[in-house]
């Protein structure tokens, strides 16, 4: 959990995957707010009561909120995000526009952190790709995570994001409370479809759609108002945190001027409404559809789990929008489970069972059930609220078999936060946005059909491996598993070192008698061969050697970066220290090697990739210019320079001479292009002297 604060018990704050206000679940309602021209009278508190009766529950600004403004928004109900301001379509190497953001940042903070009207800081927005591949992808995200960490030791109850778009969807920061995307698709499908990888983007943490409009001017306000509604509901039904519209009105400052040709405003310049504003209304209101009436069984199989499992019995007691019975299967337990299970929870079915392993276990509860989907979880998890509702609208799809994300509570300790942040957690895989590989046993459903059809869970995998072996047997059998986002439960980690190494070790166990199953599955060396993508509960993004297909040039509106292995947690910053980054680093060394002596009788870490080298460049060239960097790319085009491929660090290649070409925006139109050359030089400087009297070394 990230933000909330024993003085604000009412302000936003995350919970799961979603954003929490006092203890109701809250969709944020948001609008962005200005920058307005200069000579533009603002009457926050006309505006902001239009804003609500509308509404919206919060805004977002791209600077600082004047203690007038936090005072109007606080009286009108809203909440506000601040935005910093500082320039970030620029080469920020030298640290002179991150300075400016740190400076923002803490005399923002200084005036009016704790303010109740102050909910949330966007640190940046939309750093443009190509600076982004200028720069280079792990320096902008280190700085973007610098800002947030800075916020957050300065003010520790607030929201902490950063406003990413789809042309650097490999740029989210670790260390934001929520993954914040401005996404502009008109089509409610393409949206949809979006909006389930987005999912994956953003982890464990709740997804904000940071803006999303359209332009009246070229649409017509009609138009205008049915893409916002369809919309908010496609992101609704999504399962996401919250939805911005773009803009409150068509008033807009950007770059030194106002901007005269776009409309994307809810109001006009004049300030009167247009047919989108009583669509958003509308829509707002509107319920999610009804959860499918599906009937489950929920299975819970433990064995001395007295200390752990009514926690989570309390939490399948709290589940709502479903029929459902609970029936927990003791496998052999010598404490006092079964006492506990009976005296506490009565309407639980218990079935008490001499030791027989997890899958029998498993196996008994689904030969118990009585309804016709099984939804399986361990004693040491603690779903969420909704879970089956969201598992019963994804089965609703068509799917055999459907699972969710599996969540590390926040830890309360250094040795919690080192395991959580450690390799080898239950992790799901993906074919693709939508459909799943794998899905851990602690989060598992299906319908019972194609449970008895494959056989169920095989008796010889006792602790671990079951979920997997099951889950290649039901694609097999050409069985097909979705995936529910935010059909999510608690799963409590080892709580110590020497705990989770008894888990990799055990994991390892599971891992040879899979590899006797299912030799095709495993390399020669052991390892799994997946067809799809681990997902570790960590935000996606480009880190070590993954790569990123920028599209030819860099042009690529939706620019992904793929990677077999997803970056893990990092590392809680309460616990961020000295003694627990060394125990992270030993535990990320030793626990694969323990894992593997244990599969394959040899000590061996993780394959590692063989790092591409890219040479050196020979020199980097700036100049001024009106021409955008497209009209650049174009005339070297023309010029006889060819593109480059989509995942190279260049963009134009000729004669063996290679170029990155990047451009900083400045107010009024003004403007820097950036050549970074391996190569001769003199080819592109040749080549800069033909392209127009506006673009001169």
């Amino acid at each position: 959990m990230d933000g909330g604060s024993p003085a604000h018990p009412d302000r936003l704050r995350v919970e799961g995957r979603f954003l929490c206000r006092g203890k109701e679940r809250a969709f944020l309602r948001m609008v962005t707010y200005g920058p307005f021209p200069p000579a533009r009278g603002v009457g926050f508190a006309d505006d902001f009561a239009r804003i609500r009766a509308a509404g919206f529950d919060a805004i977002r600004l791209y600077s600082w909120p004047s203690p007038a403004l936090l005072d109007a928004a606080a009286s009108a109900g809203l909440g506000v995000w601040a935005g910093l301001s500082w320039p970030p379509a620029v080469d920020f190497r030298d640290g002179v526009a991150i300075g400016m953001a740190r400076a923002s940042l803490t005399g923002g903070l200084a005036a009016s952190a704790g303010h109740p009207a102050l909910d949330g800081v966007f640190v940046g927005n939309e750093i443009p790709a190509d600076l982004v591949r200028w720069m280079g992808v792990d320096f902008t995200r280190e700085k973007i995570e610098e800002l947030i960490d800075l916020g957050r030791d300065l003010a520790p109850e607030l929201l902490w994001a950063y406003a990413n778009y789809p042309s650097t969807e490999y740029l989210e920061p670790g260390n934001a409370s929520l993954t914040a995307m401005n996404v502009y698709l008109e089509d409610a499908d393409d949206l949809g479809r979006y909006l389930a990888r987005l999912h994956h983007i953003a982890g464990d943490r709740p997804l904000l759609i940071s803006e999303f409009g359209l332009d009246s001017r070229r649409h017509g306000p009609a138009r205008q108002a049915e893409i916002l509604a369809a919309a908010v509901r496609t992101t609704r039904e999504a399962g996401a945190a919250g939805f911005t519209a773009y803009s409150w009105s068509d008033s807009w400052w950007n770059a030194g001027a106002e901007v005269l040709d776009w409309d994307f405003g809810l109001t006009d310049r004049d300030g009167r409404e247009k047919p989108a504003l009583a669509a958003l209304s509308t829509a707002f209101v509107e319920s999610r559809p009804p959860t499918p009436p599906l009937r489950f069984s929920v299975i819970v199989c433990t064995r001395n789990g007295a200390g752990r499992i009514a926690t989570c019995l309390q939490a399948l007691r709290e589940l709502r929008e479903t029929s459902y019975e609970v029936i927990v299967v003791d496998d052999g337990s010598t404490d006092d489970t079964a006492a506990l299970v009976e005296s506490g929870f009565p309407e639980v079915r218990l079935i008490r069972l001499e030791p027989c392993g997890l899958s029998a276990a498993r196996n008994a509860g689904a030969a118990a059930a009585a309804a016709p989907y099984l939804a399986f979880t361990d004693d040491d998890c603690e779903p969420d609220p909704h879970w089956l509702a969201e598992l019963a609208r994804v089965f609703a799809m068509g799917w055999d078999a459907v699972g969710g994300p599996n969540l590390a509570p926040a830890p309360q300790d250094w040795q919690a936060a080192v395991v959580a942040a450690a390799p080898g957690a239950a992790s799901h895989v993906m074919i693709d946005d939508l459909e799943a590989e794998h899905v851990p046993g602690c989060n598992l459903a299906v319908t019972a059909e194609a449970f008895h059809a494959i056989g169920g869970f095989d008796r010889r995998f006792r602790t671990a491996g079951d979920d997997v072996d099951f889950c290649w047997r039901l694609r097999d059998a050409r069985r097909r598993i979705g995936f529910a986002p935010n059909a999510w439960v608690w799963h409590h980690r080892r709580p110590t070192l020497r705990g989770y190494l008894r888990q990799q070790r055990g994991y390892g166990v599971a891992e040879a008698l899979l590899m006797k199953k299912h030799p095709r599955r495993f390399t020669p060396g052991g390892d799994a061969r997946w067809s799809g993508v681990i997902y570790t509960g960590a935000p996606v993004r480009a880190m070590g050697e993954a790569v990123i297909y920028h599209g030819l040039m860099g042009t690529a509106g939706y620019q992904r970066v793929i990677a077999r292995m997803q970056p893990l947690r990092d590392l809680d910053s309460r616990f961020d220290h000295a003694w627990a980054r060394l125990a992270l680093g030993l535990l990320s060394w030793w626990a694969p090697l323990l894992r593997c002596r244990a599969r394959t009788g040899r000590f061996r870490g993780p394959v590692k990739e063989i790092p591409r080298l890219d040479p050196a460049p020979t020199v980097e060239i700036d100049l001024s210019t009106l021409l955008s960097r497209e009209e650049i790319l174009r005339a070297l085009l023309a010029d006889g320079w060819q593109a480059a491929d989509s995942d190279a660090p260049w963009d134009l290649e000729k004669s063996g001479t290679r170029v990155l070409v990047a451009c900083e925006r400045f107010d009024l139109g003004r403007k820097r292009a950036l050549f970074r050359v391996w190569g001769n030089p003199a080819k592109i400087r040749a080549s800069l002297t033909r392209l127009s009297p506006d673009c001169r070394p």
